[in-house]
């Protein structure tokens, strides 16, 4: 039924195309850009038994969409593709598969949707990337996660936001199409090639219907602040606010802070109940989850230095003994938790608490970042483990507009089985070269 009715609709908007004055504009109003993009990322391990892994792999993301005809009206498209450039390990233990799976090449339309925005207003239909809290694009490797769904949103009063999603399937950072599922299920769930996921559900679960999401946002002057609900459908509810405050003085010290809380609980026929399905190595009857967090720190000079707590309560009987259902982020360590690392967060080794210092500072008229940060995690069913990390951005306009070189580098020790084998510490190095066009 959805599919026939976005036929229809595609041939009323372009019946409706074809009788505007302004047809033209659509093609010589509209643009192409893109990005290039080679990683080359290493997993060193500790542990004797178990061998390093690697994923080197060039990827192009070509954009592009329409001029805007009726008022508003356009049409917008992504391709991306990646190849391993004949570098993959005949091995698969050697390989990183989180980058882009474990094929040679990779090749998927991540966005292909109608929008209409005048205004005020804005419809977006079809694939398309998502920027909300905990539905997002994930763009850490070399395709983003992308939706099939539809947005509307508002904006009754100039910076302030109002938004209605619904999503049908998405699309990972390793999968070739849209799929009913998410980061729960097991690689190649619906013959779904991805990888990089939590994978907890048995392969036999039913499919997920999606999700439904509303939020806002809202910015003036140094206050920056949002709330959001989510249903997954048959996964979880959540209700999510984040506020913060810049204190302007005039120097180069502007202090700030900010704040978070989230409340989950269960849907219905949920999937991770029904299934006995263990996070953390807990299996439940229910999904509850609860959440808070601040972070306080201050601007110095080019620089910015800042510490965070993050509490996740626990919950007997719960999934997980109260862990964050995320389905979307988990694994992927991309969520808004202020002490999330690269590679992982309290969404990922379960209920305790978890602090995070950082500091950050830019060189030669900002063109280099230097960033530390340092993450602690106490848990209550995978014990105790911590990460240092170390990025480093060099932004090469001057010598080619768009072009950026960054390494990512992160120490983690301690901490659950899936992240590191035999719970011995292992380096995570991240090489990413970057040309926007």
């Amino acid at each position: 039924m959805r599919r026939k009715l976005a036929v229809a609709l595609g041939l009323a908007v372009c019946s409706a195309v074809a009788h505007a004055d302004s047809f033209d504009d659509l093609f010589t109003q509209g643009h192409v850009d893109g990005q290039l993009r080679l990683y080359d990322f290493n997993r060193l391990y500790d542990t004797p038994a178990t061998p390093d892994a690697h994923s080197l792999s060039l990827a192009a993301l070509i954009n592009a969409q329409t001029g805007t005809v009726l008022g508003g009206l356009s049409f917008g498209g992504s391709f991306v593709t990646a190849n391993m450039l004949g570098t993959k390990d005949d091995n698969p233990a050697k390989v990183d598969t989180s980058l882009m799976g474990p094929n040679s090449s990779l090749g998927a339309w991540s966005q292909a949707y109608v929008q209409y925005k005048h205004d005020w207003f804005l419809f977006k239909g079809g694939y398309q990337y998502l920027d909300t809290p905990w539905m997002g694009n994930n763009d850490s490797r070399v395709i983003p996660s992308s939706y099939n769904a539809i947005l509307v949103g508002i904006t009754p009063v100039t910076n302030w936001n109002i938004y209605g999603i619904r999503e049908y399937s998405w699309k990972s950072r390793t999968s070739n199409g849209m799929y009913p599922d998410n980061l729960y299920y097991p690689s190649k769930f619906d013959s779904d090639s991805m990888y990089g996921n939590n994978g907890s559900l048995p392969i036999t679960s039913p499919r997920t219907p999606g999700t439904w999401a509303a939020g806002t946002n809202y910015t003036n002057g140094g206050l920056k602040a949002e709330a959001w609900y989510y249903n997954f459908l048959r996964f979880a509810t959540m209700g999510y606010v984040n506020g913060s405050y810049t204190f302007t003085t005039g120097t180069p010290f502007n202090p700030f802070i900010a704040v978070q809380a989230l409340k989950e609980n269960s849907s219905d026929d949920n999937i991770l109940v029904e299934t006995k399905t263990k996070l953390v190595g807990v299996a439940g009857t229910k999904v509850d989850a609860e959440a808070w967090g601040a972070d306080i720190g201050t601007t110095i000079f080019d620089g910015k230095i800042d510490f965070a707590y993050n509490k996740l309560s626990g919950e007997s009987g719960a999934v997980g003994d109260g862990a964050l259902i995320s389905p979307y982020t988990v694994n992927y360590g991309t969520d808004p938790l202020f002490t999330t690392s690269m590679i992982r967060g309290l969404v990922e080794v379960g209920p305790g608490h978890a602090y995070k210092g950082r500091m950050q500072y830019s060189f030669f008229n900002k063109k280099l970042q230097l960033v530390a940060a340092y993450a602690k995690y106490t848990t209550y069913e995978r014990g105790d483990s911590h990460d240092l990390y170390f990025d480093i951005i060099y932004n090469m306009d001057s010598v080619l507009k768009g072009l950026q070189l960054r390494d990512r580098w992160e120490r983690s020790v301690g901490g659950i089985a899936n992240l590191n084998p035999g719970n011995e510490s292992f380096t995570y190095n991240r090489v990413m070269i970057s040309y926007k066009f």
